[in-house]
């Protein structure tokens, strides 16, 4: 077997006609055909695929190429009239409406929109349809600055917060913050959070207000109504100091209680303080009723002077009369002056003895004592 060439060649090497299994003369083999040469169709002309064909047509390579229509092959995108996709034109209709949406702006009846360039301030818009230039050159930051806004505080119900009054008591004050947006560059510009320093605004003017009253002013109506007003209007100028660009629309107290560790002994002094008015109410209005019966006294003995200086003894005699009258009407003697008539009759005694009962008299047995 010593210079046999396996593929059917001869000794040298060479296949002959290229064939891989018949011999350049008789058409047989003269060994095993070379798998890397394409089979002789049998004299008919024809070519079977060789290994190059097999990868470029089937498996991954052409669905990269984008290439096949049945299971084998991937999508492929239509193409414009012209031979061209239209993968270019789809990004750029992407990229005009996203342009678009960022530059046309709705802003609602109660907002304002404030428009950054680069980053910094560059104008407020009011409410409407707005135009600004695209994301990123420009950005769009919407406020609702109608909405009224409340703060709580304390901000936890369960928590106590006391302040000191005027005349050294403690009180504890809960109340609620109402406000808005007034201008809205200031509000996005000038202050870092305007909540927190609505807050603390708030905080030291209530104490402020509260300094100035006692502790019965914050408990009434009356007082609350004059520290609410007080502290509307601290905040209010403190705010506009700052250049806050908030507007402080009312504050509102809804409980002022003393301290939860002594209000049993502030319930003992409320309940004395209201009996001590019970009875300075009571002492007034006596006193009212005695000073108005001795003004009525008064008037009438001005009236009977008058007529006493218009006629003294008629006056005299008729004062008389009705003194006797007064004082006779509360005796049991009747008095008669009438002549041939006794001057005092007992009557009112006889006519008691008549109605006493009679004496039961009582039997004893003979012999008795």
């Amino acid at each position: 077997m010593a210079g046999k060439n396996p593929w059917g060649g001869g000794s040298d090497g060479s296949s002959g006609s290229g064939d891989d299994n018949t011999s350049g003369s008789g058409g047989k083999s003269d060994g095993p055909r070379n798998p890397w040469l394409p089979p002789s169709g049998g004299g008919d002309g024809k070519r079977g695929p060789n290994i190059e064909d097999i990868f470029k047509h089937r498996g991954p390579e052409q669905r990269r190429r984008g290439g096949g229509g049945g299971p084998g092959g991937g999508f492929r995108m239509p193409q414009r009239p012209g031979g061209k996709s239209w993968f270019p034109v789809l990004v750029v209709g992407i990229i005009g409406l996203g342009l678009l949406a960022t530059s046309v702006h709705l802003i609602g009846p109660q907002e304002q929109a404030v428009v950054k360039r680069l980053g910094d301030y560059n104008r407020t818009m009011d409410s409407g349809l707005q135009l600004s230039m695209p994301f990123p050159l420009e950005t769009v930051d919407v406020e609702n600055v109608e909405g009224v806004r409340p703060i709580q505080i304390p901000g936890n119900d369960s928590q106590a917060k006391l302040i000191l009054t005027g005349d050294q008591n403690l009180v504890d004050l809960s109340y609620i913050v109402r406000w808005n947006i007034k201008d809205l560059e200031s509000f996005k510009f000038r202050v870092v959070d305007p909540e927190e320093t609505v807050n603390e605004v708030a905080e030291a003017a209530m104490r402020a207000a509260v300094a100035e009253k006692e502790l019965d002013e914050t408990f009434s109506g009356q007082g609350r109504a004059a520290i609410e007003q007080d502290v509307k209007t601290r905040m209010q100028d403190t705010l506009d100091r700052y250049q806050a660009g908030i507007r402080v629309l009312g504050v509102e107290i809804e409980k002022a209680d003393p301290p939860s560790q002594v209000v049993d002994a502030f319930r003992d002094v409320q309940v004395a303080e209201q009996n001590a008015d019970a009875a300075r109410n009571q002492a007034q209005g006596y006193a009212q009723q005695v000073l108005a019966q001795a003004q009525g006294e008064a008037e009438a003995f001005d009236k009977v002077y008058e007529q006493y200086r218009l006629a003294p003894e008629v006056t005299r005699q008729r004062l008389y009369y009705e003194t006797m009258e007064r004082v006779l009407s509360k005796t049991d003697k009747t008095i008669v002056e009438t002549d041939g008539v006794t001057t005092y009759l007992p009557l009112p005694e006889i006519r008691k003895r008549a109605q006493q009962p009679a004496p039961v008299a009582t039997a004893t047995a003979p012999g008795g004592q």
